[in-house]
């Protein structure tokens, strides 16, 4: 019979192409959600994070859990009340699932959970950074340090758990790459501040398949770096998406002010710069697809396999 894997945040971003890939392989797909849709080949059972409920028989069926939940870190500005949402959202969802584990003494053969390079602070410059460097002291480090908290009451179960510090995530579907990719179809490409901050991207299959070998490769446990071996700036970005759409960059940077001004100290995202390296992957079997971001970028906007 084959194997459950139950995905918190299922409907986003990652969860979307990992279900692709964990149905590929013949895994069985089942969501929590706070809706009613339904998605093909999945099935979908009802939780309620504020109200402290959760469908019991999606956990008594699983046998992996996988947890991608969380308000979108760049979806809105960062009021008081949304920095609050942010965290909360990440973390009183993962405390949820371990209570009521441990009242139905249930475990699953593995906790996978997200997390971000975030975790290193939004600007560390050009110092690299690795799984063993110190937190940062900024909102996006206390995001993070407080999500892989809460992810190790599942750990206190004594269920194996692993926490996967996501970087920059390259998808022709959503996320970052459209939106720099937009105004470089219509010939205005631009890097974004100084341009020289560095980026530590990867691509999506990447991502989803690292999630998958925490899952499946019990030698697996910890926080890994989910990055590509090979960062660039936002320069270097910018350029490789102008001469993989054939266009010129001719535009000059967005000045950073501009950014702060229209999105707050949101704009440490984009503006600040976090050289990662994926030290304890390149320790493991894990083989990259895409290890450059040449090939990841022709790959997504020209629709080019390797």
């Amino acid at each position: 019979m084959a194997e459950t894997v139950l995905i918190t945040g299922g409907t986003g971003l990652i969860g979307r192409r990992l279900t692709e890939l964990l149905l590929e392989r013949g895994y069985q797909v089942a969501y929590l959600s706070r809706g009613s849709d339904t998605y093909p080949n999945v099935k979908v059972y009802q939780w309620d994070i504020q109200k402290g409920e959760v469908d019991k028989e999606a956990l008594l069926h699983m046998d992996y859990l996988i947890h991608l939940a969380g308000a979108g870190i760049a979806d809105q500005r960062w009021t008081q009340e949304r920095k609050k949402l942010i965290i909360s959202s990440r973390t009183d969802s993962i405390r949820l699932l371990a209570r009521h584990m441990a009242q139905l003494g249930v475990k699953p053969k593995a906790f996978v959970s997200s997390s971000a390079i975030g975790y290193y602070g939004a600007d560390t410059g050009d110092v690299h950074q690795t799984e063993t460097s110190h937190p940062g002291r900024d909102f996006m480090a206390e995001v993070t340090v407080q999500w892989e908290a809460a992810a190790d009451t599942v750990k206190d179960l004594g269920v194996r758990t692993v926490k996967i510090r996501t970087g920059v995530v390259l998808s022709d579907k959503g996320g970052a790459l459209p939106q720099i990719a937009a105004p470089a179809r219509w010939g205005f490409g631009a890097p974004l501040g100084s341009g020289e901050q560095w980026m530590s991207w990867i691509h999506m299959d990447d991502i989803c398949r690292m999630f998958i070998e925490a899952m499946e490769n019990t030698g697996w446990e910890g926080v890994y770096n989910g990055v590509a071996p090979s960062p660039v700036t936002n320069r270097q970005l910018t350029q490789l998406i102008c001469e993989a759409l054939h266009k010129p960059q001719w535009a000059p940077a967005v000045p950073a002010f501009a950014l702060k001004l229209v999105f707050g100290e949101m704009a440490a995202v984009v503006l600040g710069s976090c050289y990662v390296e994926n030290q304890r992957i390149s320790g493991t079997d894990f083989r990259y697809i895409f290890t450059n971001p040449e090939d990841a970028l022709i790959n997504l906007l020209q629709k080019k396999p390797l």
